[in-house]
């Protein structure tokens, strides 16, 4: 196959295209704006293979996405661009619903305008991958039942809506003009290459440098954490053996508390650094106000994938975990640049890293 893979210099995107070129033979096509998020560094082996391909174009241009379309002749599509993180969309949610919901918009009529053209046998083949987020289904209380794909939309936060319409939108397509679509739901992912404004990354980083490791509220909300590769694996299952129509949810069986994320961090460096000066890390644990419209807790409930896909996550939340941080501390290189002049350093917090923690 060729699949087309948007966001695919972003965090799940370059999983998927490394996952896609390590494990089969199909080829792929890298269509990305290289937005602040964005780092061609996540995909290192890359250059040079016969099977990939990278075209640096922004989803709002529906021109440029055709012409993508109609030069590479992609067999299916994996929609992952989107912009991504709450507190961005709490402080500028312009850009979410430009990118989100309008660029969706014109992938899909590039998309579909593609599809009316292919022969019978081809567009048998063709379908397009939608990928979302567990978000749009709002928050849960403690003893609330995990999200299944049958639980109502309600999201509460620009990002989420944002994402949300674009579920709608993509469903839409579906029904309206017969676009093969295919979505799913995820949880909060973890592992290497993640950009170090999300959770774990950033207490990783701020606790090497020994800086304060902010945690919002009481450190109460809870999340079902994914490994990044098991994330991949399912997207390509769905991709590939998923029914068309339908919606998967993607969780990595692992619902933690965020004070337990941070706790598990600062355990994992106090035993790979005992003598370290910041030691015990979770001595660097402070609390700040918590966010606007802070979602409690959000669950998955993957059935639907396990029965009829048989998929399941392979690494547990500890193991993933270890393998994070192992990552980050051999990678230093990758990180480093990014509290550069291209990204807001200041708000990551990445200092220079202490003699001690290194």
């Amino acid at each position: 196959m060729k699949i087309l893979v948007t966001g695919g210099a972003g965090f799940i995107g370059s999983a998927v295209i490394r996952q896609i070129l390590d494990q089969t033979q199909d080829h792929v096509i890298n269509l990305d704006c290289l937005t602040y998020a964005a780092n061609l560094d996540n995909l290192p082996a890359v250059q040079g293979n016969p099977r990939y391909v990278f075209e640096q174009v922004d989803i709002r241009d529906g021109e440029a996405v055709g012409k993508v379309f109609e030069t590479h002749q992609p067999d299916a599509v994996m929609h992952l661009a989107a912009e991504s993180h709450v507190d961005r969309s709490i402080d500028g949610p312009a850009d979410f619903i430009s990118t989100n919901i309008v660029g969706t918009c014109s992938l899909l009529q590039a998309a579909l305008a593609y599809f009316d053209t292919l022969q019978q046998d081809r567009r048998e083949i063709f379908r397009f991958h939608h990928v979302s987020t567990d978000e749009v289904f709002g928050s849960l209380t403690f003893n609330d039942p995990a999200f299944t794909p049958e639980t109502p939309y309600r999201p509460r936060s620009p990002y989420s809506a944002s994402k949300a319409a674009s579920d709608h939108l993509v469903f839409a397509w579906a029904h309206t003009y017969g676009l093969p679509v295919v979505l799913s739901n995820c949880s909060n992912n973890y592992g290497p290459y993640q950009f170090p404004e999300k959770l774990i990354p950033l207490v990783i980083l701020r606790a090497l440098a020994g800086e304060s490791l902010p945690v919002y509220g009481t450190g109460e909300n809870v999340r079902d954490w994914l490994y990044v590769d098991d994330h991949a694996s399912a997207l390509l299952t769905i991709l590939k053996r998923g029914k068309l129509g339908e919606t998967y949810l993607v969780g990595g069986d692992a619902e933690r508390s965020n004070m337990d994320v941070v706790r598990g961090i600062c355990a994992i460096l106090d035993g790979r650094f005992p003598d370290n000066a910041n030691t015990p890390h979770d001595s660097l644990i402070t609390f700040v106000a918590d966010r606007p419209g802070h979602d409690l807790r959000y669950a998955i409930d993957a059935v639907k994938l396990r029965s009829e896909l048989s998929w399941a996550p392979s690494v547990d939340f500890e193991t993933g975990l270890r393998q994070t941080i192992a990552w980050y501390l051999d990678n230093e290189e990758w990180w480093r640049p990014l509290s550069g002049a291209r990204y807001d350093g200041a708000r990551l917090g990445l200092g220079p890293t202490k003699e001690a923690s290194t």
